[in-house]
């Protein structure tokens, strides 16, 4: 799954946002359920990615509910 630009999220419907928040939430649990198995991640860095992710999409959709 592709790490989303700030611009790509403002452009997706309330509906879509949700719908990429709950996959990268469930990729989330996953990630960290092979990094706590002892596993090795095929990408260090991907948990890092997802929480920032999911960082933005959870400001911008606080940005939006202000207005």
């Amino acid at each position: 799954m592709a790490i989303l630009r700030t611009s790509d999220i403002r452009n997706m419907t309330p509906d879509e946002r949700a719908d990429e928040l709950e996959k990268l939430n469930n990729e989330l649990v996953r990630e960290r359920a092979l990094a706590s198995a002892g596993g090795a991640p095929d990408n260090p860095g991907r948990i890092g990615e997802i929480r920032r992710t999911i960082a933005r999409i959870k400001t911008i959709q606080n940005e939006l509910n202000d207005i």
